[in-house]
């Protein structure tokens, strides 16, 4: 899996780490980063549907 390395503000690191480790819901921070980006992504795929800017499976079996 190819690594990345990204800046971020202290602020948002801090927020991140409280959803991580034993009492948190991610396992890590690669965890917790990777869900993050998965549901950004979805949530923009749905804009663009919403917006015509993407065909949908259906349209395209048409």
């Amino acid at each position: 899996m190819p690594k990345v390395s990204v800046e971020i503000p202290q602020e948002l690191l801090d927020d991140l780490d409280e959803h991580v480790g034993d009492e948190g819901k991610f396992v890590n921070r690669s965890d917790a980063i990777r869900a993050s980006i998965r549901k950004t992504l979805d949530m923009l795929d749905e804009i663009d549907e919403r917006h015509g800017r993407v065909e949908t499976d259906e349209a395209e079996s048409h």
